[in-house]
């Protein structure tokens, strides 16, 4: 399947679908406390999404029950949100994505709760900075993979994590997940040119121990198979017309990070 390319019109209505994703995943991380429960969470994205007039990307995709992803500790991505109550030391990933006028957002977060032990916050923050330079790398003219070496070159950099192997990132637009996959480790240099109007969603998934993985019962949830914590990050961007990045789900378009690493971003969104 060909991967879609957008009119700047389209990419403004992504922009709008990301904003609600940007303010609704700051929102729930400003909101959720100990004792709270991850359904607490999905009901705060429920009644964002209503003040927006967006629909949620999430709910009955596949079947999936609710509008957030929420993951503790050792569950990595696709966690269910359920009645568990979050305690100090928790370390919550939420993904989620909005809908408006047919096209999509998608993004993701991790953060701690209460008194974080300092090697998940590393966990967190090398996910996270993995992210930022797989988007830098991802500029008009580079090739798919490019994205790939730069966010596993980052991570190994930092020591020595698990790499998730059966997922990643993708195309989005018109629908959530769209060719192409984007693996988040590989050599630099293959698969297709990344020309103006493709829009990424890039999403590092990384372990403190091994990149094994195990679905639990419910057949969403992705754990550890060593029951290490993990962390997941995740933007959608796109090469806008100019042929300058932008990210769709950055408040500021992804600006302040992106040039610390030497990058400017499109003005057209």
């Amino acid at each position: 399947m060909a991967i879609e390319v957008k009119e700047l019109a389209q990419l403004k209505l992504m922009r709008k679908a990301g904003l609600v994703v940007a303010d609704t995943l700051k929102l729930i991380e400003q909101s959720a406390q100990i004792g709270m429960t991850t359904l607490d969470l999905n009901e705060i994205a429920i009644k964002n999404l209503a003040k927006h007039g967006a629909t949620p990307s999430f709910l009955g995709y596949h079947g999936f029950p609710a509008v957030i992803c929420a993951s503790v500790n050792e569950e990595v991505v696709h966690g269910i949100p359920n009645k568990r109550k979050l305690v100090s030391g928790d370390v919550l990933s939420i993904d989620f994505g909005a809908i408006i006028d047919g096209w999509h957002g998608d993004a993701a977060i991790s953060f701690g709760l209460g008194e974080i032990d300092p090697a998940d916050q590393k966990l967190m923050d090398v996910c996270c900075e993995s992210m930022w330079q797989g988007i830098a790398a991802g500029k008009k003219g580079a090739k798919l993979t490019d994205i790939s070496a730069a966010i596993e070159g980052y991570i190994n950099s930092q020591g020595k994590y698990g790499i998730l192997r059966e997922y990643g990132g993708h195309g989005i637009g018109s629908a959530m997940h769209q060719e192409p996959h984007i693996l988040n480790f590989g050599p630099a240099g293959n698969g297709p040119e990344l020309v103006v109007g493709m829009a990424l969603a890039i999403e590092p998934m990384i372990t403190r121990g091994h990149e094994r993985t195990k679905v639990l019962s419910d057949e969403w949830t992705v754990v550890s198979h060593d029951s290490s914590t993990g962390a997941h990050f995740e933007h959608t961007y796109t090469i806008a017309p100019d042929g300058k990045v932008f990210v769709l789900t950055a408040e500021d378009g992804g600006k302040a990070d992106l040039a610390r690493l030497g990058i400017a971003i499109s003005d057209l969104l």
